[in-house]
């Protein structure tokens, strides 16, 4: 029975590989472990998100980004210092099995810090997770709790939301720093204008 849940159910059950939602800097996501392939199946399964469009990874650290063997360049780490907690994903080469467990056929993976206490705290103790915003794919996405259990509750394998209020952030912005030349994929919250020096 899907429910709202406190930092310790909504940690239990992500560790238990099931998916969670969770409140962002941004809008309420959903959420699975790294560590059960399954459970990034059913995030793609509730959302209905198209096995060719990878879902992100928030983290609570760079540290946790280099413990999935993950190497961030000068231009990641300049976008990371200047913008991270906040709503930039910074997409960057990931090794094969990181990058197919989120769908990626790219060898690409957008990586987040988010700008929220509550979920750097589970963050913190879950380890990094797959996130995706609340929502069926192309629809808008869920800013309340109440919102998310209207959407999910009763599907397979989803266990309840982590309540933190209301969520209206902008989407982040995106940029794409895999390949030499790089690309904004999704302008959001931070101006492209506002990239450009760090993008040199």
């Amino acid at each position: 029975m899907s429910e709202l849940l406190d930092l310790e159910g909504a940690l239990a059950a992500l560790l238990r590989g099931e998916v969670v939602a969770v409140p962002t800097d941004t809008v309420y996501g959903l959420a699975a472990s790294l560590d059960h392939e399954d459970a990034i199946a059913t995030l793609f399964a509730l959302k209905r998100r198209p096995s060719t469009v990878p879902t992100p990874i928030l983290v609570h650290s760079l540290e946790q980004i280099a413990t999935l063997g993950v190497r961030i360049d000068q231009r990641g780490s300049s976008l990371a210092g200047a913008f991270w907690p906040g709503a930039l994903t910074i997409v960057v080469a990931a090794p094969t099995p990181l990058a197919s467990s989120v769908r990626s056929g790219t060898g690409a993976v957008g990586f987040r810090i988010p700008n929220d206490e509550l979920l750097l705290e589970l963050l913190e103790r879950s380890g990094p997770l797959a996130v995706t915003s609340a929502n069926e794919h192309g629809d808008d996405p869920c800013t309340t709790a109440k919102d998310v259990l209207a959407h999910f509750t009763g599907r397979p394998g989803f266990a309840g939301v982590l309540d933190g209020g209301e969520r209206r952030g902008a989407v982040s912005t995106v940029v794409d720093i895999s390949k030499s030349a790089w690309q904004v994929v999704r302008e959001g919250a931070i101006p492209l204008e506002v990239l450009l020096g760090y993008l040199v």
